[in-house]
């Protein structure tokens, strides 16, 4: 048993981390910018309503004095200026370090992206945490990802009295979490480039939660990427959740999201484009060498639920 503070507990994944945490008899500390909603089964959490940018976190932290810190809080999505986002993300977290190293937490998982690898042509098939962080290269929009990962891993060596494991999960799929990819593949008739079907690996919300769980029992410290199932093809993907890929030209769909995402009608700018074109795949032989870490989910299992899920909001 743990007295656990997770940040952005009122997210999708960080509200998920929080009841299953719980459900095992640690002890939660739910922090975010908004109410957090109650659980079903009367589970009990502790919840703030603080800004992570504003005095009373580090109260919360100096009152709390949690035993580890499971860091959810970031701003993924672009309804946010960038500046907003990077302040919030890489001036969040680096506020979140301090307060771990002055205040005694003894363990820190930082849950980051393997999308901080970037999307690249010369990538290899899976690559191994200590390959170069490239996605500012053609995505400077999330450039902010590889900051607060690299900000996270200087952390890791100047302070090794907090146990520091920083994960990069897959692609993400479930019923709470609201990704990228998510809302890709909810398109009816999803674009794809013309000549290009790179592999893709997915990984479920409830394993991921598991995996994070995991990295605090296990005392996890380092970097460690964290995978799904397996990988297959987009196309293969797209199918399964019940789309019909639209095979474009790269010429004609960049100008196109560039348009859209400048007027605020897509989601995403065009850098992410490349996650579609290139792959970007990894090891997770590392992460469950260090827990024994096994999926529940199989690709199977989670593009059927995602099916479903898709159905029934087209409904």
């Amino acid at each position: 048993m743990a007295k656990i503070l997770i940040t952005g507990a009122a997210g999708g994944q960080g509200h998920l981390v929080a009841r299953l945490a719980a459900a095992r008899g640690d002890e939660v500390v739910g922090v975010d910018r908004v109410p957090m909603a109650g659980f079903e089964d009367g589970t009990q959490v502790r919840a703030y309503v603080v800004d992570l940018m504003r005095r009373k976190f580090e109260d919360v932290v100096r009152h709390e004095r949690p035993d580890a810190v499971v860091h959810l809080a970031f701003v993924r999505h672009f309804r946010t200026d960038l500046a907003t986002r990077h302040k919030i993300n890489v001036a969040g977290t680096r506020l979140l370090l301090d307060y771990c190293a002055e205040y005694g937490v003894r363990q820190l998982v930082v849950v980051s992206s393997a999308y901080a690898y970037g999307a690249l042509p010369e990538n290899p098939s899976y690559m191994h945490e200590d390959f170069a962080l490239n996605v500012s290269r053609t995505y400077p929009e999330v450039r902010d990802i590889a900051e607060v990962d690299t900000l996270c891993s200087a952390f890791l060596w100047q302070h090794p009295e907090v146990r520091t494991a920083i994960l990069r999960p897959v692609n993400t799929l479930g019923d709470s979490v609201h990704s990228a990819i998510g809302g890709y593949l909810k398109q009816s008739y999803v674009p794809t480039i013309l000549g290009f079907d790179p592999m893709m690996q997915f990984l479920h919300e409830e394993d991921l939660a598991r995996a994070i769980l995991l990295s605090v029992e296990r005392k996890l410290r380092g970097i460690f990427n964290v995978a799904g199932p397996g990988a297959v093809p987009l196309h293969v993907a797209i199918e399964q959740v019940g789309g019909t890929q639209v095979p474009l030209p790269e010429v004609a769909l960049r100008p196109i999201v560039r348009r859209l995402f400048g007027f605020g009608l897509y989601p995403v700018p065009p850098g992410a484009i490349d996650f579609i074109k290139f792959p970007c795949t990894v090891s997770d032989e590392r992460f469950r060498a260090a827990t024994g870490f096994e999926p529940r989910w199989s690709l199977r299992d989670i593009f059927e639920r995602f099916r479903t899920e898709r159905e029934r909001s087209a409904a």
